[in-house]
């Protein structure tokens, strides 16, 4: 089972520290989170107890579509839509082309871990 590792850290640090990896001053440790989020608040939105619940009927269903996602899930397409996008960005879900254009969603992991550095905490 795979495991994100996401981490917080303010946009500014998260300036600072992609500028420093550009200009070879700083080179990411293995086991470092690959996924940062600006804030407690917005890993929090992101990964709700609705959403959750819905990455557990992605992972466990595996639907073929958005429509059946729907179906299932009992959430409207256009929420799912936007819901996905936005995981997507974040690397929680993928979202491949299926049979006919249809958007399968898909997901990666089967645990994420919070790496939370109260020294970077802005």
């Amino acid at each position: 089972m795979k495991t994100l590792k996401v981490g917080i850290m303010t946009y500014d640090q998260m300036k600072e520290r992609t500028m420093a990896i550009a200009r070879g001053e700083y080179k990411p440790k293995s086991g470092e989170p690959t996924v940062w989020f600006n804030s407690v608040e917005s890993f929090s939105k992101v990964l709700s107890a609705r959403n959750r619940e819905l990455l557990a009927i992605i992972a466990r269903e595996r639907p073929k579509s958005l429509g059946e996602l729907e179906y299932i899930s009992g959430r409207k397409k256009a929420n799912l839509s936007r819901t996905l996008k936005t995981m997507s960005k974040y690397g929680l879900v993928k979202l491949e082309k299926g049979h006919r254009g249809a958007v399968k969603p898909r997901v990666p992991f089967g645990k994420i871990n919070l790496d939370l550095d109260l020294r970077l905490s802005a």
